[in-house]
């Protein structure tokens, strides 16, 4: 059975002890923390007597750690900003203060993260949020530098990883989709050698599909297209799409409220081989903060609804 914290520690005893480590003495300590010095000295007596272990080194004349105390130290830092930031994650719900900021692939962006943010908008930690779109090595360098806590869309190159955690949510394929009325929309059959023939929009070449398009258009022996447009706008490939003969190769998530209306329709083309994992990466050992950690959960559940 595990043990509970004493319930005889205050946060009179935490904070006595470690401002008393932070300011260097006892006098010094009670007047940041508006306590006499008799009091934090009591405050002290009385956690070292609930550990039953001495603290502090009196046999000096600087008030020093015992070996004991700097282990306690190190926790008790810890534990104290842990209970810092709780306080001050609910003060920013509360007031709708805070900020979450996070970046969003093109394969998540026109989907789960809208449908994911109408129900963080709805939820008591509510508050300003951040929504970074690009290519994954630009929203990588974000999150690496700590400009953005986490990103959601397709898992990263292995090599890219270093430093980071992914949370795997569904996998997903590539589309080929066209405007109804297209050459190629209705036919039974589809050899990807016809696409050769039309315009071809696709992810540049840094992007985390294109090792997956690319496999895909040499499989299927595709010569040099009419033209080729590279795009990580999703607004520029269905604009396109619909108003040009032209083959749009992207993730199925980004088209598929468009392909569920009729406003664009899916070429039967077997793609079961550009299957790829969608998730969250996020710093590895870093911890969200409350209200990311919220539209986290929001866009997990979004995720278990679509299942």
């Amino acid at each position: 059975m595990a043990l509970g914290l004493d319930p005889r520690i205050k946060l009179r005893h935490l904070a006595s002890f470690l401002e008393t480590v932070r300011a260097g003495g006892v006098a010094r300590a009670g007047a940041e923390l508006g306590m006499t010095q008799p009091a934090v000295s009591k405050a002290l007596a009385e956690l070292e007597a609930i550990l039953g272990v001495p603290l502090f080194d009196r046999s000096r004349r600087a008030l020093t750690l015992t070996a004991h105390g700097e282990m306690f130290e190190r926790f008790a830092t810890a534990g104290m900003a842990t209970l810092r930031q709780g306080v001050e994650a609910l003060e920013e719900a509360r007031t709708g203060r805070g900020l979450v900021a996070f970046g969003a692939l093109p394969s998540v962006e026109a989907g789960i993260v809208p449908r994911a943010l109408r129900r963080f908008a709805a939820s008591s930690f509510a508050c300003r949020v951040l929504v970074e779109s690009g290519p994954s090595p630009y929203l990588l360098e974000l999150l690496r530098t700590a400009t953005i806590e986490f990103v959601v869309g397709r898992m990263a190159n292995p090599q890219a990883m270093d430093g980071f955690s992914f949370e795997h949510l569904y996998s997903e394929e590539l589309a080929l989709v066209v405007r109804p009325g297209h050459p190629l929309a209705g036919s039974g059959t589809i050899d990807l050698r016809d696409l050769s023939a039309f315009s071809l929009i696709v992810p540049p070449r840094q992007a985390i599909i294109w090792p997956a398009v690319e496999t895909l258009l040499l499989a299927g022996a595709v010569g040099n297209p009419a033209s080729t447009i590279e795009t990580v706008s999703n607004s520029l490939g269905r604009s396109y799409t619909l108003i040009e003969d032209a083959v749009w190769i992207i993730s199925l998530g980004v088209v598929a409220d468009d392909l569920e209306t009729g406003q664009l329709v899916r070429l039967p083309v077997d793609v079961g081989g550009t299957l790829g994992p969608v998730g969250v990466t996020t710093r590895s050992g870093a911890e969200l903060s409350a209200q990311a950690g919220a539209v986290l959960a929001e866009i997990r559940a979004v995720v278990a609804v679509a299942a």
